[in-house]
């Protein structure tokens, strides 16, 4: 019940106001599963205390300790506050109510039903260049105001119920691996195409390079798996060829590869140039403010430059400090990596990983070109938590050497694979 209302009011855009503090639906929900998620999560109904969870609670930590140093403690509690609802809360909502296999797949459809009903909307907004679904929101209550919007290709760069464009290319983009192999695990090739059809337009709408890279980043994954689906080494080789053009680009460009990525994956040579300026002026910033960031102050750039920082895994750092930076990636990292490893599922759970892998490297690439707040952000921060529970699947098959690295050998009765699409045996990313 938690997790549907969750889901639910991060697509609600309504702000209630109390004294100081903006209340939105999703921070109600937060507020409110916060005893049962540290109940369940100390004792042990949650699996597991994992590296992950550790780094999330010290980010936290870390927040409060960075505002308190540059604004003072009374200051730092409401900010504080705020970032650990939004931070530890959403990422422990999911982290102890997706459990199983079931409930992972009921958020799925969940997401995909709602991006369904935001779907004919986006249409009429990228054409009538109305925003129909604030419209009919604020009716209620008050909403978050539509963005400034300049159209692209006689296009409206569709915002829906989001505070931006990027904001809702890169929720709704998110779930297009979910939707493939999770979803529409049982659907025949042409319901899971045209449901994924569905995502990717929707998505598309948004009309954002980054939004789009994490689109097909995710579409390549799907194909990689399945073209070379027979080949039990098939992410090594991946693995291989990434770090290959990582080192063709660090020898041949005179950019570096985040400035490289930046400059060459946008529609906007503007943007692509503004996101490089960020990325040299928030990297000095937050190694001239090491410890403790600026705090909510001016962080060192030309006075000509606007204050956006449109670049999640630095945002951290120049803010907080870079301790702070090095525990949201380690986080990300030390969910993702052990699940990636993850030895001994049986096939459907292989495709579900699979699908959680592609999701988190889909975040993981749009993080270096754009920022994420508010409901896009505790909506990353629940699906990070969302793979924990493929960590404590109980081994039911014992592995072959094509299900990882290390895997040793042994016999496995026949006739034991799935004949469902993807439900391949190596299918983690590592």
């Amino acid at each position: 019940m938690a997790v549907k209302a969750f889901i639910i009011c991060a697509f609600l855009p309504w702000l209630w106001q109390i004294g100081s503090v903006w209340i939105s639906p999703y921070r109600v929900v937060l507020i409110l599963a916060a005893v049962p998620c540290i109940f369940m999560w100390l004792s042990g109904r949650a699996g597991t205390i994992r590296a992950a969870d550790i780094s999330i609670c010290f980010y936290c930590l870390w927040c409060f300790i960075s505002l308190s140093v540059v604004h003072g403690v009374d200051a730092a509690l409401q900010p504080a506050g705020t970032m650990t609802v939004e931070t530890a809360g959403a990422y422990f909502l999911g982290r102890c109510f997706i459990r199983t296999p079931e409930q992972f797949h009921a958020m799925s459809r969940l997401l995909f039903w709602i991006i369904v009903m935001i779907f004919p909307l986006a249409i009429i907004e990228s054409v009538s260049n109305t925003n129909i679904s604030l419209d009919v929101f604020s009716t209620l209550f008050p909403t978050h105001v539509v963005a400034e919007n300049i159209p692209r290709w006689g296009l409206r760069r569709v915002q829906s119920v989001f505070e931006h464009p990027i904001l809702f290319g890169v929720t709704c983009g998110a779930i297009l691996a979910l939707v493939h192999l999770v979803v529409c695990e049982k659907a025949s090739p042409v319901q899971r195409w045209g449901a994924t059809g569905v995502v990717l337009v929707t998505a598309a709408l948004s009309l954002s390079s980054g939004p789009i890279t994490a689109l097909v980043v995710q579409i390549l994954i799907l194909f990689w798996d399945r073209v070379f689906k027979a080949y039990p080494k098939r992410w090594r080789v991946l693995w291989i060829l990434l770090l290959a053009m990582y080192g063709m680009i660090s020898l041949v460009s005179n950019q570096s590869v985040p400035e490289f990525l930046m400059t060459h994956f946008t529609f906007d040579a503007a943007s692509a140039n503004y996101r490089t300026l960020i990325w040299h002026f928030g990297s000095g910033s937050a190694l001239n403010h090491p410890l403790f960031g600026v705090g909510f102050n001016r962080w060192d750039r030309p006075e000509w430059m606007p204050n956006s920082i449109d670049m999640f895994w630095l945002y951290h750092a120049v803010l907080f400090g870079i301790p702070a930076g090095l525990l949201m990636i380690l986080a990300f990292l030390m969910m993702v990596i052990p699940v990636a490893f993850k030895r001994g599922l049986e096939p459907r759970l292989v495709q579900y990983r699979t699908a959680y892998l592609a999701v988190m490297s889909g975040y993981f690439l749009v993080g270096w070109t754009v920022h994420f707040w508010n409901a896009t952000y505790v909506l990353f921060l629940f699906f990070l938590g969302s793979g924990s529970w493929l960590l404590d699947t109980g081994n039911q098959h014992r592995k072959t050497s094509r299900d990882g690295p290390g895997a040793i050998p042994n016999r496995r009765p026949s006739g034991r694979l799935s004949s469902r699409p993807y439900a391949t045996e190596s299918g983690g990313l590592l």
